[in-house]
């Protein structure tokens, strides 16, 4: 065997040895769901069974499947609005039996009016789509009669029951950990922006400015979404007994979250601010480099991201020692900030000065701190940059 010859089957056997090991390790990530699911459908076929008396409870054994593949790590409202989805779309599709019949005709207008209806329950697309699938089988296994027998919507609602009990009170995702990687999704690019917005005050660049006012723009979608899978979160961890012990770091999540909205807002301001802050001639010097108060701005804006950076660390992990490191990085570019108005009144400058304070402010009540305490800290902060 040539030597070409060995890397090539080396590679080969390091390849397959790497996908073996990534479908272990996926395998291992979704046993456990897999596991739920077919407990569900079980439970649920074996309730409709003892309980109903129902001799096939098909539609049993699919509901559970459909709903808890749907419902897992949503709201409670949310959940039961997807059971209920599911079932009026069994129950609608059995009655269109009844009335229209079955063929080619009949399966895509039956299929059509179980997805709008799991539609306007604002279900996702493997809710809708689940959804038309239920619909066919109604349509392949009902036969039409003179009667109209809800068995399979009772089956649906049965099934739906034991995804929602498995889902939410059992077995709920861990709702601290939903919170946690949504927050990052918030302290993340907001610390980018800052970063962003500091070395365009450095560079004297009004188009990164610009681009840095985009990208806090761009933030606001993942602030929204951490509030709701905080609230969500909240829920979960009180109607949960497995989840209780949750309800305290939540409440820390809680606490930081309106400030974490407020800091987002005034980073935009800071942003538009930084923009006419650079745009200003005065404050390049004769040579074209950055004048000491740009970079006394810029080192007080990167001050900003680093506590932003901190406070994200401190809530996934409660430590102490970050919530005073969060503290000491918004009071040191308070600090630096203020002390620029010393040298320079400019209308531009005072108002980046202003932002830069704010968005401090908002650090440290993030970190635990009342009202009162970051206002005194801040004029602590102040009184220290005129050597007070």
């Amino acid at each position: 065997m040539t030597r070409k010859t060995k890397r090539a089957a080396g590679s080969v056997v390091s390849a397959g040895r790497t996908t073996i090991q990534s479908g272990f390790g996926r395998l291992r990530t979704g046993i456990w769901p897999i596991v739920q699911t077919a407990g569900a459908a079980a439970v649920s076929w074996y309730g409709a069974v003892t309980l109903l008396g129902h001799q096939a409870p098909l539609f049993a054994a699919l509901s559970a499947v459909i709903c808890l593949g749907a419902s897992r790590g949503q709201p409670w409202r949310r959940a039961i609005e997807m059971v209920l989805g599911v079932a009026v779309g069994i129950l609608i599709a059995t009655l269109l039996v009844q009335v229209i019949g079955t063929g080619t005709l009949q399966i895509a207008l039956i299929a059509a009016l179980a997805m709008l209806s799991a539609t306007l329950v604002n279900g996702g697309s493997l809710l809708v789509t689940q959804a038309g699938v239920s619909a066919i089988l109604v349509v392949a296994v009902e036969q039409p009669t003179h009667t109209f027998v809800p068995d399979r919507f009772f089956d649906a609602l049965l099934g739906g029951s034991c995804a929602l009990v498995i889902s939410q009170l059992l077995f709920p995702l861990n709702p601290l950990a939903v919170v946690s990687s949504a927050a990052r999704r918030v302290f993340v690019p907001l610390a980018g922006t800052l970063e962003e917005v500091a070395r365009a005050i450095a560079a004297a660049d009004p188009e990164r400015a610009e681009g840095a006012l985009w990208q806090a723009r761009g933030i606001d979608e993942a602030v929204r979404a951490f509030n709701d899978e905080l609230a969500a979160g909240q829920e979960s961890a009180r109607l949960a007994p497995p989840r209780r012990k949750a309800l305290g770091p939540l409440e820390i999540y809680a606490q930081a979250a309106s400030q974490v909205d407020l800091a987002v807002r005034n980073t935009r301001v800071l942003a538009r601010a930084a923009i006419s802050l650079v745009r200003n001639e005065t404050l390049t010097s004769s040579t074209g480099g950055p004048d000491k108060t740009r970079e006394a701005l810029s080192e007080a804006v990167f001050d900003l991201a680093r506590g932003v950076r901190s406070l994200g660390e401190r809530l996934d992990y409660e430590d102490p020692e970050l919530q005073a490191e969060t503290r000491t990085y918004a009071l040191r570019a308070a600090e630096r900030a203020t002390r620029v108005l010393e040298d320079r009144e400019a209308l531009a400058t005072s108002i980046v000065v202003g932002q830069v304070r704010l968005t401090a402010s908002d650090l440290l009540r993030g970190s635990g701190m009342d009202l009162a305490a970051a206002q005194q800290a801040l004029d602590d902060a102040a009184g220290r940059s005129h050597g007070l």
